[in-house]
Parts: C-alpha cells; structure tokens; sequence
C-alpha cells in the first residue's frame, strides 16, 4: 500500500478505482500540543500528577504517530490505531481529572479559586482541553479512523455531516477532517445540543451527553463561583 499522501489511487473488490482522500496531520498533532501545553498550564491544585508526566507521554505516543505514519494519514495499521487510541484516551483521561479536580476545588476551595482571575484562567484551561480531547475522541471513533476514512466513508458511519446528509453541496471524494471534529466538539460545548453533525452510534451519543454535561458544570460552578468572589 502506497503511504505517502492523498491523491493516491486503490482498486475495491469489484474493480472500480477510489480515490484515497488522506488529511494532513498537523491539525491533530498541533491539538495534542495544545492539549499537552494547557496541561502544563493548570495549577498543582488541579494536578494528581507531576505536570511533565501526562505531557511526557503523550508527546511520546504523537511522534511514534508521526514516525509510523507521516504526513498524510492513510496507512491502515493495527499498531498505529492502538497507539492512537491510546494517545486519545490519555488525553480524554489527564480532561476528565482536571475537571473532576476543579469540581472538587470549587466545592471545597483552594488558592487556585480563591481569585476570581485565577479561577477563570484555569475554568478556562479545563473548559478547553476538554473540547480538545473530545474532538480527537469523536475524529479518531467515528468510522474508524482518520485511515479508514481515507479509503472511503463508511455507510454506516458514527457521525452524520451535513455534507453527508446532503452530498450535492459537498466537494467531490468529501471527507471529515480534524477541525470538521474540532467544530462539533466546540459546538457541543457551549450549545449542549448537536448543532452540526448528528451522533448515530451509541457511544458517539454518549460522549457527546458526557461532554455537553461537563461543560454545563463548568461554566455553571466557574461562573457562580467568579462572581461570589467579585462581590
């Protein structure tokens, strides 16, 4: 199999030529950085771990993504998936901690509440390494992965796109990409709702349930919590 980008050409079982749409990989490995960053960000208040821990290894996990399969993302590799999965679930894990820490700071109080500009730096820092880590989530699970997209959408996908719902506004050989994932995780962040892409799998609908009902803690503890110490 030919590794080295889109534009490449692969043969289905019944002789008919489909194009390979491979994404680029530099939005997700520039999300994880950021997510990698903002980790760094939060107080050791908010912290189980020593901040240089969960950075070290997924920063660890991306460049064996980047070494196994650079540039384009189109090679179908077991290994590949499972450390991808792994680097997601990380990630989606170091959010849910920093959530559940500043739940528990609000709650009880810390230093790192005790400011309103502080708390809203750090409100800030959770809020959106969770959009992060659940758009990678959404983009890595549906329809198996950014790869298996590459060789052609699923007719039965996790997610359904406007511009699969409707493919004579699409381009040709359309395919969603990381920031299609980024916009659905925000979207579902601040609306609570879907707003763009419908959830059709179980575990795509509860994800989104799971994210839409951290952020409304969030927003609602970080908020309230802002402005009893202003006043």
């Amino acid at each position: 199999m030919n590794t080295s980008g889109g534009g490449h050409e692969d043969r289905d079982p019944s002789g008919a030529e489909e194009a390979i749409v491979a994404e680029a990989r530099w939005p997700m490995a520039a999300a994880v950085v950021t997510a990698m960053v903002l980790t760094i960000l939060l107080p050791s208040e908010i912290r189980l771990i020593p901040a240089w821990v969960a950075p070290s290894l997924e920063g660890m996990l991306l460049l064996a993504l980047i070494v196994g399969d650079p540039g384009a993302i189109d090679r179908r590799s077991q290994t590949l998936r499972s450390l991808s999965i792994a680097l997601v679930s990380l990630l989606v894990l170091s959010a849910l901690v920093a959530t559940v820490r500043l739940i528990d700071a609000l709650v009880h109080g810390s230093t790192a509440t005790n400011s309103a500009n502080e708390l809203l730096a750090v409100g800030g820092i959770v809020f959106l390494s969770n959009i992060i880590a659940f758009a990678l989530l959404y983009w890595e699970l549906d329809s198996g992965g950014a790869a298996a997209r590459a060789h052609g959408l699923s007719k039965s996908p996790d997610f359904a796109f406007p511009e699969q719902l409707s493919p004579d506004v699409a381009p040709p050989n359309w395919r969603p990409r990381f920031f299609d994932y980024l916009y659905l995780g925000y979207t579902n962040a601040v609306a609570f709702s879907p707003t763009d892409a419908m959830p059709l799998a179980l575990w795509a609908k509860g994800a989104m349930a799971i994210q839409s009902g951290i952020s409304l803690v969030i927003l609602g503890l970080v908020i309230a919590r802002a402005v009893n110490v202003l006043t």
